[in-house]
């Protein structure tokens, strides 16, 4: 790798920090999902200090090139981060779906005390003129 290749891509790993910590500064990304982010960028940034691991890694597993290499690592990551977005969508949607579940069951609750309330008052009036009568819940 060049000189003027390696500056360029160590420009566009500390690019690529800079919009990770802003993205957790405006708290658009949590801090908890920011970690495999910050070691794909942790990679990224290895590998153009250290071009030499990349060819090492493509000698041990048998890889013709060092580009196939880049970009089976970069499949890798790609592969990582969707999982661990799939696992973290799972999670919002059983979330999702409790919190659903919950809110039915508050409407209903509510609906049924409404109900009661209303036989209640009209229980009352009925009775208004009466002595001796007692409305019963």
């Amino acid at each position: 790798m060049t000189l003027h290749l390696r500056i360029i891509t160590g420009c566009v790993v500390i690019f690529y920090f800079l919009i990770i910590f802003y993205f957790v500064k405006k708290k658009t990304l949590e801090l908890k999902y920011t970690l495999l982010w910050l070691a794909a960028g942790t990679a990224m940034g290895i590998l153009v200090l250290f071009p030499r691991i990349l060819t090492y890694f493509v000698k041990i597993v048998g890889i013709q090139t060092p580009m196939n290499g880049l970009f089976i690592s970069i499949l890798f990551f790609v592969i990582i981060i969707l999982m661990s977005l799939t696992s973290i969508v799972s999670k919002q949607t059983e979330k999702i779906r409790k919190l659903t579940q919950q809110i039915a069951m508050y409407e209903w609750r509510i609906r049924k005390l409404e109900e009661e309330c209303q036989a209640y008052s009209s229980c009352r009036e009925d009775y208004k003129n009466e002595d001796n009568a007692e409305c019963v819940r």
